[in-house]
């Protein structure tokens, strides 16, 4: 039976350590030397496993200083949108989602006036948990203008997330976003897993394709398992 190449198996020694807890936050790793020592490879094997599990988010390095663990929360950006599927498997991890509610509604003035509608049109209302690693990391309450993408509610949202859907119906051209620290109520708790006494960050967004408003959506993220990040050098979609 064939052995896995060597630098997978640094790699999966120092994954056991973050995840046991004997490497904490922020705690340095061995150097490359030394761990190329121990497990009797070159430097840039070693050197390897390392540089893959800093791409992963779990290791940072500090020129001059070392390389050490990272907080492992997850991370999105701020001037891009992206599907959130997409970025917890490129942390390695699994994804899944729990579809709360799926319906059409009359708009009620704060969603007329936030999606651009007359009160009362019926628009499209998903609410779905998004779990990575089976743990509760984003709240997504979200509205949707049928007239622009009629099929909405249709999908099979374990296998296509809200994000992908409307980004396929209507390339998204600009979006408008607002990030503040608030408390969840009951219900959100109770969804997220966490006490009404968590901080959460509250993300409210909406988006066009062209001259067309498609969505507004309110996200909500458990503060001591995400963080948000922007800048200057990435590019809106």
């Amino acid at each position: 039976m064939s052995r896995s190449p060597r630098y997978l198996q640094i790699k999966q020694f120092l994954l056991q350590q973050v995840h046991s807890g004997a490497y904490p936050t922020h705690h340095q790793i061995p150097p490359e030397e030394q761990l190329a020592r121990e497990f009797g490879v070159s430097r840039m094997t070693a050197n390897k496993a390392i540089r893959e599990l800093v791409h992963e988010g779990y290791l940072v390095r500090q020129p001059g200083l070392g390389t050490f663990v990272t907080d492992l929360k997850a991370e999105s950006s701020l001037l891009e949108i992206h599907n959130i599927a997409d970025e917890v498997r490129s942390r390695g991890h699994q994804y899944r989602n729990d579809v709360l509610r799926r319906e059409t509604i009359a708009a009620d003035e704060d969603i007329a006036v936030r999606l651009g509608v007359r009160l009362g049109t019926h628009v499209f209302h998903s609410v779905l948990i998004h779990r990575e690693n089976d743990i509760p990391i984003q709240l997504e309450d979200r509205y949707v203008n049928p007239r622009w993408v009629p099929d909405y509610l249709e999908t099979d949202f374990s296998r296509h997330t809200p994000n992908e859907v409307l980004s396929a119906a209507c390339p998204i051209s600009d979006m408008e976003h607002v990030v503040e620290a608030v408390l969840p109520d009951a219900e959100a708790a109770e969804w997220l897993e966490i006490s009404p006494a968590e901080p959460c960050l509250r993300m409210t967004r909406r988006t066009w394709s062209d001259d067309h408003l498609i969505s507004y959506a309110r996200l909500l993220y458990p503060g001591d398992r995400y963080k948000l990040r922007s800048g200057m050098s990435e590019r809106q979609r």
